[in-house]
């Protein structure tokens, strides 16, 4: 009997550990720093690629364009 109390004391104290570790990797997830650095950086590698660098390239030469237009007309 007194070794069945300690086995389950010890899945007990077991079970805590595990709870602690998970909440511990849940709550590095949910960091809301981690978050934004992440989001800032994904945004930043995609504007780096060549497509969307010509493409945010020609919309500006187009604004361009219109405005000088706009003020010569």
């Amino acid at each position: 009997m007194a070794g069945d109390t300690e086995r389950i004391e010890q899945e007990i104290a077991k079970a805590r550990e595990d709870l602690a570790s998970t909440l511990d990797a849940l709550a590095e997830r949910a960091n809301p720093q981690r978050l934004a650095d992440d989001a800032k950086s994904k945004a930043l590698a995609t504007l780096q690629k060549p497509a969307v660098m010509y493409s945010i390239a020609g919309v500006g030469a187009l604004v361009l364009v219109l405005v000088v237009r706009k003020i010569t007309s």
